[in-house]
This record gives C-alpha cells, sequence and structure tokens, in this order.
C-alpha cells in the first residue's frame, strides 16, 4: 500500500516538473529580446516593427528607413496568436510612437482549418489587445504577401487581407498596407525574381518593393 502511494506520488512530481519544464512556442526566441533589452534597452517612442519571419529577416530594415528609428521584434514562424502571447514582451515594454504588423501567413499555412476569417479574428484580438494598452498609436498592417511556396493558400490569404483591410478602414490612426499586387507579374503569379530559394522568404529585390510601398506610411 506505501509502495503504491509513493509511486503515484512521484508520478505527479514527475508529471509536475515536466509541465514546469514545457516551455510555450517561440520561449527562448523571447527571452533573447529581453537578453538584449537588459543589456542595451532600444528606448521608447520608435516605430516598432513586430510579427513573423518576413520582419525577422528584415535585418537591416533600419537602413531602408534611415530617417526613422525602428526596433524590429519579429520572431520567425511566429503566427499572431503569438504575437499576441507575447505583447508584454515584444510591443507594449517599448510604448512605440508606430506599431507595423507583418503576421497570418503562418496561421493560414500552419493548419488546414485555419480560414481567412479566423486570421481576421486573430488580428482583431491583437489589435484590441494593443488599442487597450496604446488608444492613440498608429497601427499599420502590411498585408500577407503572394509567396510561391504557399501559393495555394492565395485564396485565404485574400480574404484575410479583405478582412483586415475593411475593418482598419473604420478604425482611427490606422493603415492598411497592400503588398500583394505590387509583388505579382504580369501574368497574376507572384515574382520568382524577388524570392529566396525557399519561395517564401525575400530577397533585397522585394524588400526594396515593401520599401517603397510603406515609406510613406
Amino acid at each position: 500500500m506505501l509502495r503504491s502511494i509513493l509511486l503515484s506520488l512521484l508520478v505527479a512530481f514527475s508529471m509536475c516538473t515536466s509541465s514546469q519544464n514545457t516551455k510555450p512556442p517561440f520561449w527562448n526566441e523571447i527571452q533573447s529580446f529581453k537578453k538584449q533589452d537588459s543589456a542595451s534597452f532600444p528606448g521608447t517612442g520608435k516605430i516598432l516593427f513586430t510579427g513573423s519571419s518576413s520582419f525577422t529577416l528584415w535585418k537591416d530594415v533600419q537602413n531602408y528607413f534611415p530617417a526613422y528609428p525602428i526596433i524590429n521584434r519579429g520572431f520567425g514562424g511566429s503566427s499572431l496568436p503569438d504575437v499576441t502571447r507575447y505583447e508584454n514582451d515584444v510591443i507594449f515594454p517599448y510604448q512605440p510612437k508606430q506599431i507595423v504588423i507583418y503576421c497570418g501567413e503562418n496561421d493560414i499555412a500552419g493548419s488546414d482549418d485555419i480560414t481567412g476569417e479566423i486570421v481576421f479574428d486573430r488580428f482583431k484580438q491583437l489589435f484590441t489587445d494593443i488599442r487597450n494598452k496604446f488608444p492613440d498609436v498608429p497601427v499599420a498592417y502590411v498585408s500577407m504577401k503572394p509567396s510561391p511556396s504557399r501559393w495555394h493558400l492565395k485564396e485565404k490569404m485574400i480574404k484575410g487581407n479583405e478582412l483586415i483591410s475593411d475593418f482598419l478602414s473604420k478604425q482611427k490612426n490606422t493603415d492598411f498596407i497592400n503588398v500583394w499586387p505590387a509583388m505579382l507579374k504580369a501574368d497574376g503569379t507572384p515574382m520568382d525574381d524577388i524570392f529566396r530559394e525557399d519561395k517564401l522568404h525575400m530577397t533585397e529585390k522585394g524588400y526594396a518593393i515593401w520599401q517603397k510601398i510603406l515609406s510613406p506610411i
């Protein structure tokens, strides 16, 4: 009897320890940001870029917009719920003067069950959190881009873009930055020479297109 009780306690302790050691997705990336901030906090009142890998890999984004101080807190592979989960780490501490978001592509690519409508609902949750914290800070959403490797998902992405665009058009201090048309060839398919070999992430030529569209905003 005693042995059975001890075994049950050991199993319960092991499960508790395992649970404590299980960290949420992107935990290490977020801790890296926090470590950077601890060593040298980038300051407040700047333009914050946050979202997924299209921002993460834009490591020289500051060079594209030299007149504007930018903090890049994109973390690759993230979906909108991930950005929301870590909003207290990657958005709020910087008290930005403008927030630019690129996210949603990974949501749709991550599961066949994720629709454009779900991406919109997820974005709306993140936007609501931001508005509750910063009622007047301008928020810009960069549309999901037409990646060749995800072209089969284009209808879902177009729908999500349309819903987010319509929603933001009714909000104050917001912009929907539509990069989709500028990344297409004359036949309506994605340009080949603005993407890396993975046909998902962009080259400098792709970011140059984004620079031209984002600059006025």
